[in-house]
């Protein structure tokens, strides 16, 4: 079973916010005591941040669930609930969220990059917090907002200096394995490397990470094989080692038609890959000694121009670390919408939109005749009535507010600068 993930699935939820206490004062020598209720706690955020020493996004392939904690109950006495832990989860430098339909979300490139991910929901307030002149005794709380919730896909695009491309058995798995810790499956038969593999190699005390990225075959541009999903990996290298095989046997193209080829599909999947700072190394030198060859010839056998190879490729590599810049964070910011608006429903019914009506009906009890009363006020504050109006509600009609639906029975307009009912 393959050790390396570079796309999951991953369901986020932030914690639930605790539920505001009802209660009122129970003291000798105090006959009416006022309200205690304390408020709920709000619920954990979630969060992914970028983890250096995290390799993959195997994690999420078998566990696609994280959910942040909830936020503890109110309680008597005017207790509050204790906030929910955040949640943070990790991902590989290089991790992009998209969401269910596709759309970029974050682009988490560096070390400790965070985007939240789903937000905590508020806790409820506690019965004394109705406390007013006209309502002395207030029989109600409110429950904990419910936190967010969504499904992300998740991408990887490995951060690499150098990325070896090549054909399948070119012998990138041995050269990597050569010259850094990389331990990649080495057979002599194409398509040995499933997965790409990143080595650490040291150049007289210059460190760069090589990438061994699977095999490319003539089409990867267009999606033949695995093609797009290898070929993304190569996106953010900053230099690029094409290799060509020598020995006439491991393929039927010459080593100047495999480079053809390879840079064919490099330009048809991003153009702009052509511009990476490169060097065409012929491989296998050890066994194609008839071979005429005019670049640089190496053997990840004997050893024979490895020195060399990573000596030029140092020089590519500091060159393009100073000419490119490191890849910017990309962090889509979701600021709540200010106010209310009312849309018309396929059904007739009218919708009302709007984060701080939808939460005044989530979390009251509407049973309750005193919470009933409050809502209808907040709803009326926050300019429900008047937008309704403008929209065309007539008594009768059907009002959606979050889940609930209601029948509108009156309407309050403003004509002059004054309000009056009808």
């Amino acid at each position: 079973m393959s050790g390396f993930v570079d796309e999951a699935q991953l369901n986020v939820r932030g914690g639930d916010g605790g539920a505001g206490a009802v209660s009122f004062r129970r003291e000798a020598h105090v006959p009416r005591g006022g309200p205690d209720g304390g408020d709920g706690g709000k619920g954990g955020d979630l969060w992914l941040y970028a983890d250096r020493e995290v390799a993959s996004l195997l994690a999420f392939r078998d566990r696609p669930h994280r959910r942040a904690t909830n936020g503890a109950h109110g309680r008597g006495g005017a207790r509050h609930g204790a906030s929910g832990s955040d949640l943070r989860v990790q991902v590989p430098e290089g991790t992009i969220v998209k969401d269910a339909q596709g759309n970029v979300l974050a682009d988490l490139v560096r070390e400790g990059d965070a985007w939240l991910a789903a937000r905590g929901g508020r806790g409820g307030r506690g019965n004394a917090r109705f406390l007013s002149n006209r309502r002395r005794a207030p029989s109600f709380a409110e429950q904990g907002e419910v936190g967010e919730e969504q499904w992300l896909h998740l991408e990887l695009k490995l951060m690499a200096d150098v990325a070896l491309v090549g054909f399948p058995n070119s012998g990138k798995s041995t050269l990597i394995s050569r010259v850094s810790a990389a331990k990649p499956k080495i057979a002599d038969y194409p398509f040995t490397t499933l997965e790409p593999h990143l080595g650490v190699v040291v150049v007289d005390g210059m460190e760069m990470i090589m990438a061994d990225i699977p095999g490319l075959i003539e089409g990867a541009s267009e999606g033949r094989g695995l093609g797009h999903q290898f070929l993304r990996h190569i996106e953010r290298a900053r230099a690029l080692l094409v290799l060509v095989d020598l020995v006439p046997s491991s393929h039927d193209s010459s080593p100047a038609e495999q480079e053809e080829v390879l840079l064919r599909e490099l330009v048809r999947y991003r153009p702009e890959l052509l511009e990476r700072p490169r060097l065409v190394v012929g491989t296998k030198a050890d066994v194609a000694t008839d071979i005429e060859w005019e670049g640089l010839r190496i053997s990840a056998v004997t050893g024979e121009g490895i020195p060399d190879l990573l000596h030029r490729t140092a020089a590519l590599v500091a060159g393009a670390r100073a000419e490119q810049p490191v890849p910017e964070t990309y962090i889509v910011h979701r600021p709540e919408p200010e106010g209310v608006q009312v849309e018309r429903a396929d059904d007739g019914a009218y919708v009302v939109l709007g984060k701080p009506a939808e939460r005044a009906v989530a979390v009251n009890d509407l049973t309750n005749p005193q919470a009933l009363e409050y809502v209808r006020h907040r709803l009326s504050r926050l300019g429900v009535d008047r937008a309704l109006a403008r929209a065309g509600a007539r008594p009768g009609d059907m009002v959606r507010v979050g889940g609930f639906t209601f029948e509108y029975v009156d309407q309050e307009i403003e004509v002059q600068g004054r309000r009056r009912s009808r």
